[in-house]
């Protein structure tokens, strides 16, 4: 039914469907008060996200490895929406994946002792050859999870003590994909993570989603737990890779239904966690 909904431009439950944009489901909502981290937003879904947050408002943090290319897209959303704030923070979560990268990005965050409402760990690879990052590991799971996982909780106590501060709940957006139900069969692949000879790129890239999903049900249940009153809202949903400039119909509707949940998990859902 998902993916039926998707292609045809149904309504969910939401209210909102694949033939509505971002800036329906973020009409009149003003975010001025909130500051945005988002991962890979040099170009697809995270430019367009951070354009769209950007139009509410929020003053929104761009964590990307292309400085020249999410500076053209800073310069083009300042070009429509003169008021934005945005700033851009180098971050290495890609073909250069190095948790070193991670931590500095954070560091640098911290120290511009700004607060933080909403993290969208968006970057992502999908379907590579077989490369292992800096430290090591398999690329798709040091990109897709570990990266965003250290992120996660080098940035952890900012969006408690923001929310403590504000009393406004502060949100993790994890994206992941439906092709988590198609990891290894044995699931993560924990002894074998770094054996080429073992590797498929599409089952390795279903262990990475399958690892942002666990990550986000079990953040969500201890922050439930521990917090006394949880302060995180965690998702996880589809994504998908587009290039942005030949796409087709159907791609472009695609885009556009991941643009309303992410901007819809941001701002308008009100349960702690989904799966």
């Amino acid at each position: 039914m998902g993916y039926w909904r998707e292609a045809t431009g149904i309504k969910g439950p939401s209210g909102f469907g694949s033939c509505n944009t971002a800036e329906q489901v973020t009409e009149g909502i003003d975010a001025s008060h909130l500051t945005i981290i988002i991962t890979g937003g040099s170009s697809g879904i995270g430019a367009e996200t951070a354009r769209v947050l950007a139009l509410s408002g929020a003053h929104v943090i761009i964590g990307a490895r292309n400085l020249e290319a999410t500076n053209a897209v800073k310069q083009n959303i300042l070009t429509s929406i003169p008021s934005a704030t945005i700033d851009i923070i180098q971050i290495e979560l890609r073909l250069l994946s190095s948790l070193k990268s991670v931590r500095a990005f954070a560091e640098k965050f911290l120290a511009m002792n700004l607060p933080l409402n909403i993290l969208i760990n968006n970057v992502g690879v999908m379907y590579c050859p077989f490369k292992l990052s800096k430290d090591g590991v398999e690329m798709q799971f040091a990109m897709n999870h570990l990266g965003h996982f250290l992120l996660t909780n080098l940035l952890l106590e900012k969006l408690k003590t923001t929310a403590k501060k504000t009393g406004i709940e502060s949100r993790i957006v994890n994206l992941s994909s439906v092709a988590h139900v198609g990891p290894y069969s044995e699931g993560i692949k924990f002894d074998k993570l770094n054996d080429k000879k073992a590797y498929n790129d599409m089952m390795a890239y279903g262990q990475s989603k399958l690892a942002n999903i666990l990550h986000s049900n079990e953040l969500a249940q201890r922050l439930k737990i521990h917090s006394g009153r949880c302060f995180v809202s965690v998702s996880s949903r589809q994504s998908f890779l587009i290039n942005i400039s030949s796409r087709s119909k159907h791609a472009d509707r695609c885009l556009r239904g991941q643009l309303v949940i992410l901007c819809f998990f941001c701002f308008k859902f009100e349960c702690h966690y989904l799966l």
